[in-house]
C-alpha cells in the first residue's frame, strides 16, 4: 500500500509539471544580459538600481519580444566564461568589436567610440606626447590596453609611459586619477565624458588613442538570437524609439550609428 501511494505522489508530480511550461521553456522566454556594473552612462548600478543607455536598449528589445529580461553584472574578466556556460545571453555593455571580430557573433555597430585620455586640469599634460615618463591608467582587458602594449596599434605610446596601470574597472581608474596615483587614464569617451562632467577639475585630451566600434556580442553560433536582437533594434531607430533612449545619457543628442 505505501508503495502504491508513493507511485501515485510520483504521477502528480508529473501531471502537474506537465501542466506548465517546462524549465527549458521558460528559460527560453528570458533574456539575460551581461553587463559591466561600473561603466557609466552604458551600464552601472547606482543605489541599487540597474541603469544605463544599454540597459535601457535591452529593456526595449525584451519588451517588444515578449522575453523575461535579467540583467546580471558580471565580472568583465569572466565575461568569456559566463557567455559560453549560458548563464548569460549576451553582452551588452559598451563592448568594442574592434580585436574581437571573430570571438563573437557581433550585431551590426551601433555605437562609433573612441578612446582618449582624461588627466587632471591642474597637470602639465596638454597632448599624447607629454604622457612620456607618466603613469597611465587602462581597465583590464580592453582594446585600448591591448592598443598600448605588446604589438598594439598604439605600443609606441605606451612604450613611453614610466608605467602602465591595469586597474578592474574605470571607477578605480578615475579614482587613482583623483588621488594622484596615476598622471592619467585612457578610456572610452563616453564614459570620459561622464567623468569630466561631474568632475571640473578632469579634462579629456584633445587627441584620441584609436577610434572603435561597440557592438552586442553573442555566443558563437547563437545567430537566430542575435538577429532576433538586431531586428528589433532596428525597428527601435526606425520608430524613434532608441534615439530618445541615447538623448536621456548624451545630452540631447543620438549616439547611434545602427541604420533601420
Amino acid at each position: 500500500m505505501k508503495a502504491f501511494f508513493l507511485l501515485m505522489g510520483a504521477v502528480a508530480a508529473l501531471l502537474l509539471f506537465g501542466c506548465g511550461d517546462s524549465p527549458e521553456t521558460d528559460r527560453s522566454k528570458q533574456f539575460i544580459v551581461g553587463f559591466d556594473a561600473d561603466f557609466p552612462p552604458y551600464g552601472y548600478v547606482e543605489n541599487g538600481v540597474m541603469k544605463g543607455f544599454d540597459l535601457d536598449l535591452a529593456r526595449e528589445v525584451a519588451k517588444r519580444n515578449q522575453w523575461e529580461i535579467v540583467l546580471k553584472p558580471i565580472n568583465w574578466d569572466s565575461k568569456d566564461m559566463e557567455l559560453n556556460s549560458g548563464s548569460i545571453d549576451c553582452i551588452w555593455n559598451g563592448f568594442t568589436i574592434n580585436g574581437r571580430e571573430n570571438a563573437y557573433e557581433w550585431s551590426e555597430p551601433y555605437v562609433d567610440n573612441s578612446q582618449v585620455v582624461l588627466v587632471k586640469k591642474s597637470s602639465k599634460i596638454g597632448k599624447l606626447a607629454d604622457l612620456k615618463g607618466k603613469i597611465v591608467a587602462v581597465q583590464t582587458d580592453t582594446p585600448v590596453q591591448k592598443a598600448l602594449t605588446g604589438k598594439g596599434k598604439r605600443a609606441d605610446l605606451g612604450k613611453s609611459f614610466k608605467r602602465l596601470i591595469v586597474t578592474p574597472n574605470y571607477n578605480n581608474a578615475i579614482m587613482e586619477l583623483e588621488a594622484g596615483s596615476v598622471d592619467a587614464v585612457a578610456m572610452d569617451i563616453g564614459v570620459a565624458k561622464l567623468k569630466a562632467a561631474t568632475n571640473k577639475e578632469l579634462v579629456i585630451l584633445p587627441e584620441t588613442v584609436i577610434t572603435e566600434k561597440y557592438g552586442i556580442g553573442f555566443k558563437k553560433g547563437n545567430t537566430a538570437l542575435r538577429d532576433a536582437v538586431q531586428k528589433t533594434l532596428k525597428e527601435m531607430v526606425a520608430d524613434g524609439s532608441a534615439k530618445a533612449i541615447s538623448a536621456k545619457y548624451f545630452d540631447g543628442k543620438d549616439v547611434l550609428i545602427i541604420k533601420p
